[in-house]
């Protein structure tokens, strides 16, 4: 940092050299491997990052890092990241060094502690403040003391969702009191002018007080009493505004001066009661047995499965940990079924947590898949009832049947066409129930695919064709007509969607039965099968898995093969060209090319042994191939570890975006996966694109990946957590009745007493730790509530504009607090 002062200029500057991190936790997979990478930040500002270090929980950096410090700060903070390209990189964990203390760090190699990561940990910005404490003497002579508190600016508030529209609320707080003021909100900036003035009474009015000084019982008053400063966004969010960092201020200090101004910089809330049941949950994945983690338990306590899968879904979906708790509630419920035709049928909390994830994760989906057709169908109005009973004079039943099938058919193709838009999300899900159901039944080798249509098909598609106003595919409920045809449409897609043997047999009504002999059973079902291939298929498998490799998509193909030593190989796959002439249309070979879930192959001709294989995992990036790298249309490119890159030339331009899809849509999980690509070969010593002559440039272009834009949703992580304590507070009796049977079944060996037998307790041991968290935590957060509503009801007055006189539900409220003030004095 420059500072000029009568001809001098100073410089800070700083040195760091950032070596390794060790025992970083493990990724929520099969994989359980990191890329990490680090960043050195003044306060919240980056200013380096180091490389990024691949599959490794314990990463070696040794990265040297000087830069001249330009400005003031109050923190250096060094952040591990772990790089997700489809989704925003993960935060590890953090180290922050107070200015003040970097001198006890100089020359010396240190190790430090991560320290977890949250919003309010984050907090930036900073407040001038003026406090002007002053007394006012009555027309009686009674001297009472008044606080007038002025908020002038605020600089540097962080920017929320890309905006900034801040507030402030001023709170003069004590043991018996509480009041609370707020400023205007200032649109549009995070350096907002407020410049309102507050006025607080300090000590009220009293016969006895007409010194112009304090007296002894003014003095413990004020000491015990701040002023609290609160800066918020002001949010279009339905869940609230967004806190931005607080201040608290003692006013003990303003005895010794009654004026006070200041820059404060902005601090962390104080307190954040529901953190420990809000980790509690966040573990629930990780604990064995999963029947014994906290959001399990909430499941066996509530009434409904729905009520604990909605807070359940959004908050894990919000910490980004929805992937692994269901694969783990999943596994557990496969393990406890015993007949393979009844999986996932009932309506337990997996079935629930699904069903709730997709209907979050999937608007989008259904968005582009159904809409059109939707909106169609409810415009045109064609007959379509196939109901002998019900048809209107002058309908034909063949027509009507023919333009029901046509829609259905429609319908059909655009769902099987459509996995390479299934949210990854909803992907990884079916991949987990697809590897869970396919060990716990080895010997059914549809059951990997039934266990994903149940929901893909039964709980998703289905409904949405149904009811499309509840997906918001439709604004209203449809008319009589519209809502009949969707009706018999569902119920086709349903059926051919299920796989199931004898489908005929599924429908009650004859001439459904009948309808559905108009469809070619095989070709539907290899329809079905392939689409559920590759949405349950995913890029971090495990090449243990007891599965075989699943075909996705295969075609005959031109490539440009490099011979090398006589040898055709995958090594050797024009590597850029390495530089040399263009090639002509001699060097493009025409191959059969085939991808699996596993691998991409090509061989000379259909059914020949492979010439080359590219593990799924080895593929990075799948892009479009600009046309002037070698004079030649609908070309794109597979690019491999070691910047190897296969150059493909499709058929057709139709043809080459099928399989640009299907390969990102495989790889797409890849971790290591490309950010930026040359859309150029590498040609006559350059790359076309760029210009750049090193055969090791990094891309010049940002990867586009073929796939949809990620899905953000708008879930409030603190107000799920809220609603979960909610009901753990609702169902404490079956808690501790739960508790109970956690005593009862590790005293006795024996069958289970009838009513406990309703709760699903694999390890009563770890379960009764569990419980046991819950209850107290859930005990603690009660003892704040009642504090807060005591403190409430001895600041809130009957006649307010809230609470006007005859209000009797207040009359009540008080009724009731009165008791309960007395019942605990």
């Amino acid at each position: 940092m420059a500072v000029e002062e009568e001809g001098l200029r100073v410089f800070q500057s700083v040195r760091i050299k950032i070596g390794e991190a060790k025992n970083l936790p493990t990724y929520p997979g099969p994989n359980k491997m990191r890329d990490c990478y680090c960043t050195v930040n003044l306060d919240q500002e980056e200013v380096f990052r180091t490389k990024i270090v691949e599959k490794s929980l314990c990463p070696f950096y040794g990265e040297d890092f000087y830069c001249e410090i330009p400005r003031t700060f109050r923190h250096l903070s060094f952040y591990i990241f772990d790089r997700d390209v489809f989704r925003r990189d993960s935060i590890i964990g953090k180290v922050a060094i107070q200015k003040e203390d970097l001198q006890k760090y100089h020359n010396r190699d240190t190790w430090f502690q991560l320290q977890h990561v949250d919003a309010d940990s984050e907090v930036q910005g900073k407040v001038h403040l003026e406090l002007r404490l002053s007394e006012v003497i009555t027309d009686t002579g009674v001297v009472c003391h008044k606080l007038a508190t002025r908020v002038l600016e605020c600089q540097g508030l962080p920017i929320v969702n890309g905006q900034c529209d801040p507030y402030a609320t001023v709170t003069l707080a004590g043991p018996s009191r509480s009041e609370a003021k707020k400023t205007k909100v200032k649109k549009k900036t995070n350096n907002p002018h407020f410049d309102e003035v507050f006025y607080f009474e300090v000590t009220r009015p009293s016969s006895y007080n007409k010194k112009s000084q304090f007296d002894i019982e003014d003095v413990d008053e004020v000491d015990k009493m701040e002023i609290r400063v609160d800066l918020w966004n002001a949010s279009n969010l339905k869940f609230g505004d967004e806190f931005l960092g607080e201040l608290r201020l003692p006013l003990k200090f303003l005895r010794q001066s009654s004026s006070y101004e200041a820059w404060y910089f902005l601090q962390p809330r104080d307190n954040d009661y529901y953190s420990p049941l809000r980790d509690l949950l966040l573990k629930s994945a990780d604990v064995e047995p999963v029947s014994a983690s906290a959001a399990h338990i909430l499941g066996e306590v509530c009434r409904e499965k729905q009520e604990a899968a909605i807070p359940l879904v959004r908050l894990f979906l919000h910490y980004g940990r929805i992937v692994p708790f269901i694969s783990a509630i999943a596994s557990a419920e496969v393990k406890r079924t015993q007949d393979p035709n009844t999986i996932f049928r009932g309506n337990s909390l997996t079935s629930k947590c699904i069903d709730e994830t997709m209907k979050l994760a999937g608007m989008h989906y259904l968005q582009v898949t159904l809409k059109p057709i939707i909106d169609e169908i409810c415009q045109v109005h064609k007959p379509c009832e196939i109901d002998p009973v019900k048809l209107k004079d002058g309908e034909n039943l063949e027509n009507n049947r023919e333009n029901l099938r046509q829609y259905v058919d429609r319908i059909f193709t655009v769902i099987t066409k459509s996995g390479v838009s299934c949210p990854t999300v909803m992907c990884d899900i079916f991949f987990s129930l697809r590897e869970s159901a396919a060990k716990r039944f080895q010997g059914d080798p549809d059951v990997r695919y039934t266990a994903v249509s149940s929901f893909i098909f039964l709980r998703f598609f289905a409904p949405a064709i149904l009811s499309p106003n509840l997906f918001q595919l439709t604004p209203h409920h449809p008319d009589p007509q519209t809502s009949r045809t969707l009706t018999l449409i569902s119920k086709t897609i349903q059926t051919l969607g299920s796989l199931s043997k004898s489908k005929s047999a599924n429908f009650k009504e004859s001439y459904m039965a009948t309808f559905y002999d108009y469809f070619n059973e095989q070709k539907y079902a290899d329809a079905v099968k392939n689409f559920l291939d590759l949405i349950s298929s995913s890029g971090r498998r495990d090449h243990k898995s007891i599965e075989q490799p699943i075909l996705l998509k295969e075609g005959t193909l031109k490539l440009t093969v490099k011979k090398v030593d006589g040898n055709s190989s995958c090594r050797f796959m024009i590597k850029r060209a390495q530089g040399r002439k263009r090639f002509g249309m001699k060097n493009f070979k025409k191959r059969w090319f085939r991808l699996t879930n596993h691998e991409f192959t090509y061989q000379k001709s259909k059914g020949d042994h492979p010439l080359c294989s590219i593990p799924i995992e080895n593929i990075l990036a799948v892009e479009r191939l600009e046309e002037e790298s070698f004079k030649m249309k609908n070309m794109f490119q597979v690019i491999q570890p070691e910047r190897r890159v296969l150059y493909i030339q499709a058929n057709n331009c139709v043809e080459a975006k099928d399989w640009i899809d299907i390969l990102t849509k495989v790889s797409q999980c890849n971790k290591k996966r490309l950010t930026v690509y040359h859309p150029s070969a590498y040609l006559n010593g350059h790359w076309l694109c760029c210009k750049a002559t090193a055969d090791n440039t990094p891309g010049c272009t940002p990867c586009t990946g073929g796939l949809p834009a990620n899905i953000q949703l708008d879930i409030d992580g603190d107000r799920e957590t809220e609603r979960i304590y909610s009901l753990f507070n609702l169902y404490m009796p079956k808690l501790e009745k739960m508790q109970e049977a956690c005593g009862s079944k590790s005293v006795y060996d024996g069958p289970e007493e009838e009513e406990y037998s309703t709760f699903i307790i694999d390890d009563p041991k770890e379960t009764y730790k569990t419980l046991k968290l819950i209850i107290e935590g859930v005990g603690t957060l009660e003892q704040e509530h009642a504090q807060y509503k005591r403190d409430k009801f001895k600041k809130t007055k009957y006649g307010s504009q809230e609470h006007p006189i005859g209000d009797k539900s207040f009359q009540t409220y008080i009724r009731q607090q009165s008791e309960i003030s007395a019942h605990s004095i």
